[in-house]
């Protein structure tokens, strides 16, 4: 995003910007984080989203209070991450644990096979952690991400997330199956 659109985006909306000079951010006993902003407010859990997941993963980072257990309530937004190169190197990898976990997406490394059925694709893959066998509804649910990198997003009918790298890399019979559902 280039400065001129942040100037933009900033002129229609106020933005609280979380940086080491307003935020401290530490470990729980629970294995999450909490957070303290200098005005004095404090956070014992926080989670943390990523506003552009795909081309800017170390960027605009959303930190937000817990999702309520009350239906309809959503979770309120605390301040947003510019950039993570921001912050001191231990807070980065507090930060991109709790990331990692939020965006666990295996990395498909063979396509085994894949069958179409009544809109549905199953699928039967191999992946960095292991065998994994998983449903995707239609074909707008597997996505490349970026023009021309190769990498493919694949989200199954539960919220899964699937990645491939570089679908190019991959055994000549995987991209063969992969290119009969893009």
């Amino acid at each position: 995003m280039t400065d001129t659109v942040v100037k933009e985006i900033d002129q229609y909306t106020e933005i609280n910007y979380l940086t080491s000079d307003n935020a401290e951010f530490e470990r729980t006993a629970g294995g999450f984080l909490s957070l303290y902003t200098k005005d004095g407010a404090k956070y014992p859990r926080v989670d943390f989203y990523r506003a552009f997941p795909f081309t800017k993963p170390r960027e605009y980072i959303s930190v937000r209070e817990p999702d309520s257990r009350e239906i309809g309530v959503k979770a309120k937004e605390i301040g947003v991450i510019r950039n993570l190169d921001d912050f001191p190197e231990d807070i980065v990898k507090l930060i991109e644990e709790q990331l990692d976990r939020r965006y666990f997406s295996p990395v498909i490394t063979r396509i085994n096979s894949i069958k179409e059925e009544f809109g549905y694709y199953y699928w039967d893959v191999l992946t960095d952690v292991g065998i994994c066998r998983f449903t995707v509804r239609g074909g707008h649910n597997i996505v490349p991400i970026g023009e021309d990198s190769g990498r493919v997003l694949i989200i199954d009918v539960d919220g899964n997330r699937f990645e491939i790298k570089d679908y190019a890399s991959l055994d000549k019979k995987s991209v063969k199956k992969l290119e009969s559902v893009i």
